[in-house]
């Protein structure tokens, strides 16, 4: 049987301050969480709530005793690159 994989997200919504940590169950859950908080970035800069933003974030997945960047097995790609092909298929 494998073992569940750990994930989590992570986030900077200011570069270059620290990012914070998200937990997600699934690869479904991350690109919901990754896309909530795109858009809420995107909406407080549209409603001038902070002046600009530079903002990154990314999937991470839990293997031999720390967290490394997660790539899509299939397809090489992260957790970005899926979202943001999402959106131009949508």
């Amino acid at each position: 049987m494998r073992d569940e994989l750990q994930l989590r997200i992570w986030w900077i919504p200011q570069v270059p301050m620290k990012p914070f940590h998200m937990p997600v169950s699934d690869i479904e859950q991350a690109k919901l969480v990754f896309r909530t908080l795109a858009a809420y970035d995107e909406f407080q800069c549209k409603n001038k709530i902070k002046p600009d933003y530079c903002n990154l974030g990314g999937l991470q997945v839990f293997e031999n005793a720390e967290w490394v960047d997660w790539f899509d097995p299939e397809t090489g790609e992260s957790i970005n690159e899926l979202v943001f092909a999402e959106a131009d298929n949508a």
